[in-house]
């Protein structure tokens, strides 16, 4: 059977996955695959209830034999008889580390990040910081548009200059406030919902203030920097 082949509905392929031959469901991804037997393998742009995007690269692994082996994002890739997949090969954790390494360099405060840099066993980032809040998985984009039906936020510009943003950079009367992109987004916890008692830190900081996003009303809107956030420990009386 070739590899652009579909076996009838029904019909499972062998694939070798780490050396077991393993059967799966030829309409999975090579992810799905992957973890129906238990294997894992980190995700951040991957969500079960979305369009696979591919963009993160962590869930990469290697296939084929011999000197004839590559790289690809499992959650992009079909399976077929044959297939042979390792999913935690010397190249592959070292590629995984060094992507790592870039997600951190672009959000070196995101628990998340942080948490999988420790999985790894990554413990130095050689990139500069870019302390930016976005690492352009587009899971808000897709969210907002497969699940809610809205299509309020979406990609704006190219290259380094590509951001998520609202039609126009303007206030979208499609957004319904619903906080279902920052729900999903995998780098940006969400915020405090009111005051907390001061002995509640949140990043460093002792949030005393309502959350504010004056442009969205009462919703809470990271587009929005909220000036409960920069109080200190000294601000509190």
């Amino acid at each position: 059977m070739s590899q652009n082949s579909q076996a009838p509905r029904g019909e499972m392929v062998k694939i070798m996955l780490n050396g077991a031959e393993v059967q799966a469901d030829p309409h999975w991804s090579l992810l799905e695959a992957i973890q129906f037997y238990g294997i894992d393998i980190p995700t951040l742009c991957h969500d079960e209830g979305l369009t696979p995007y591919g963009v993160c690269r962590l869930c990469v692994v290697e296939i084929g034999s011999g000197d004839k082996t590559k790289l690809v994002a499992s959650c992009m890739h079909p399976v077929w008889e044959g297939l042979e997949v390792r999913t935690h090969s010397n190249r592959v954790i070292k590629t995984r580390k060094t992507i790592l390494e870039l997600l951190i360099a672009r959000c070196p405060s995101s628990k998340k990040l942080q948490d999988m840099a420790a999985l790894l066993e990554l413990k130095e980032v050689r990139f500069e910081p870019l302390n930016d809040d976005c690492i352009l998985c587009g899971l808000c984009v897709r969210m907002c548009e497969e699940q809610m039906g809205a299509k309020a936020i979406g990609f704006a510009g190219r290259g380094p200059e590509r951001y998520i943003t609202t039609p126009f950079d303007m206030n979208s009367e499609e957004c319904r406030k619903c906080g279902a992109c920052m729900y999903i987004c995998p780098v940006v916890e969400l915020r405090c919902q009111g005051p907390q008692a001061e002995t509640v830190l949140c990043s460093g900081c002792i949030n005393t203030e309502p959350v504010c996003a004056p442009d969205y009303g009462e919703a809470m809107c990271f587009m929005v920097p909220c000036l409960s956030c920069v109080k200190g420990p000294e601000d509190v009386k």
